[in-house]
């Protein structure tokens, strides 16, 4: 066999390569591309938003588990307490691992603007954060890895959290495979995944966990925990308000995007999540409420904070129910900033001693 058989002459056509000059500049921020101008910045709201982020930095080792392990051990907390703080770590510990994987495969890739890109590579950071939350809080609370790694399989093993994930994989996964959003229709079901990431998994389960949190809190307990919380708080808050931000810019360049069908699809999926969510806190709190914290109070602060996601995008609320939680008031306003106003001088993050959950996850 000759040479030229096993290694061809190169082909000597022209290759079309692209090029700085066949780049075409996005006219809209959903356009297809990978727009890198940063100036003239066409969106400065995300760079702003990305500086915000930067000086909202914290860290792990700021949080003092301390006094939740003595209130774990001390008799502080009946079995339903224990039960409720169970399954809400085991929830914290699969939330933010989807968020992140729909963060790297679908906003970055789809989100045409190096500011809007910036913000959220600060995002990815911040989720890998509160995952560290959750694995140290987990060490302290469960020091048998047998128990710890049961919690993180929480999606495979216990209903109410898989049935949250299959919410998040059925209204978020349709844009998995696309690779451009050339058309209309795509764009729509980039925003459901845009708002369903906003609206119902940072803005509706997360908050609902939230509450969990501050109700112990305001019963004296974990205070590590409520402390952690807080920080994550106001990084989902951003992240929150960041997808929102996105979705608002759209509606300004792309109106006709928005449209019945599209306003019936997000109503739709806001009250299915509302569904799923109630069913957590069915197993959450066991079916008849804990101390201090009805089952029934919890569906209406649920369906409050979905009343707020709707009028965020302009529909009317659905519910026009109010929220019972007086312990939550606060959280959007004084207290957080009060908060991360505060330079945390103490902490530890590994604390002696054990303590066994003895109910299976």
């Amino acid at each position: 066999m000759a040479l030229s058989e096993v290694f061809p002459e190169p082909s000597s056509a022209p290759i079309d390569e692209p090029s700085i000059s066949t780049l075409k500049s996005p006219t809209n921020i959903l356009d297809p591309g990978f727009d890198l101008t940063l100036r003239p910045m066409r969106y400065p709201y995300f760079y702003e938003m990305y500086l915000d982020g930067i000086k909202n930095t914290w860290t792990v080792d700021e949080i003092d588990f301390t006094t939740d392990l003595n209130d774990l051990r001390s008799g502080k907390m009946d079995s339903a307490h224990i039960h409720l703080v169970k399954r809400l770590v085991a929830f914290f510990a699969t939330g933010d691992s989807i968020v992140a994987n729909n963060l790297v495969l679908n906003l970055y890739k789809h989100i045409n603007a190096p500011e809007a890109r910036m913000y959220l590579s600060r995002q990815l950071y911040e989720e890998a954060l509160h995952v560290q939350f959750y694995l140290t809080l987990l060490d302290n609370y469960i020091p048998d890895q047998d128990e710890r790694e049961e919690a993180f399989a929480a999606i495979h093993n216990i209903p109410s959290i898989r049935k949250k994930a299959d919410f998040c994989f059925k209204w978020m996964g349709s844009v998995d495979d696309l690779d451009v959003l050339d058309t209309n229709e795509k764009r729509k079901d980039f925003l459901m995944n845009l708002i369903c990431f906003a609206s119902c998994i940072e803005g509706l389960f997360f908050f609902g966990a939230f509450a969990y949190v501050y109700f112990l809190r305001d019963q004296g307990l974990l205070d590590g925990l409520g402390s952690g919380t807080n920080w994550v708080f106001r990084d989902e808050s951003c992240h929150m308000n960041f997808a929102f931000a996105v979705v608002d810019t759209v509606r300004e360049e792309q109106p006709e995007l928005f449209d019945e069908s599209f306003k019936s699809r997000v109503i739709e999926m806001i009250e299915e999540a509302v569904e799923c969510e109630y069913q957590f806190a069915e197993d959450l709190l066991g079916g008849q409420g804990v101390n201090g914290m009805s089952l029934a109070d919890t569906h209406e602060y649920l369906k409050c904070v979905a009343d707020q996601r709707l009028a965020r995008f302009g529909i009317e609320p659905i519910y026009g129910a109010k929220n019972p939680f007086g312990f939550m008031d606060l959280q959007d306003v004084s207290e957080l900033t009060n908060f991360f106003e505060k330079t945390v001088t103490a902490y530890q993050t590994g604390v002696d001693g054990e303590f066994s959950m003895d109910e299976d996850f």
